[in-house]
């Protein structure tokens, strides 16, 4: 009964990437990606050493990479990630910082299915990016501005915001040019 509830409910209401995941949903999701994961990688531990260089290099990698869809401070507030369904899980949350290097590296490495998180790196061969994200991810708690603006320089641009700049700077240079012009010239 419980079941036809269920599907009625979702039937009624539509299936749109806009709406929030009922709680059952939620809840089965996060158990099935649970179960998804093996014991023996929930243990492992990252292998690469914490630095402020691998801190540096995973931050960029993750504002060129993973910032579209989690936003440069992790939290998902993206119009990509807002339109997405299931949401991005907030990477700054308890929820995701409980979470073992392991499982956060299994979910970087081979992604989730049917979400939009897609898998990164070589499917059969160890991964060095995605354990470098892990120790980005258990960083993005104490993610300073000054990091947030480093960041922005490191997320892609598109075609329409390049052409866009491209306008600006013209706009701009020509703006300059009459504010350098005698009073005469502007007249003109």
């Amino acid at each position: 009964m419980a079941s036809l509830f269920f599907a009625y409910s979702l039937i009624r209401k539509g299936f749109t990437a806009r709406s929030t995941p009922p709680a059952l949903e939620k809840i089965i999701a996060t158990t099935a990606l649970s179960l998804s994961i093996p014991q023996s990688v929930k243990e492992m531990k990252n292998p690469i050493p914490y630095s402020q260089a691998v801190l540096d290099e995973a931050r960029d990698h993750f504002a060129d990479h993973c910032a579209l869809c989690h936003g440069n401070n992790g939290s998902g507030e993206t119009p990509v990630g807002q339109n997405l369904y299931p949401k991005p899980t907030d990477l700054r949350s308890k929820e995701a910082q409980k979470k073992s290097d392991g499982e956060i590296y299994y979910i970087i490495h081979n992604g989730i299915r049917w979400t939009g998180m897609p898998a990164w790196g070589e499917a059969k061969e160890p991964d060095e990016d995605s354990w470098k994200l892990v120790h980005f991810i258990r960083h993005l708690p104490y993610l300073t501005k000054e990091e947030e603006e480093k960041m922005k320089k490191m997320n892609p641009i598109s075609p329409h915001e390049i052409q866009e700049e491209k306008e600006e700077e013209k706009f701009l240079e020509e703006d300059n040019s009459l504010g350098n012009a005698s009073k005469e010239q502007q007249e003109q």
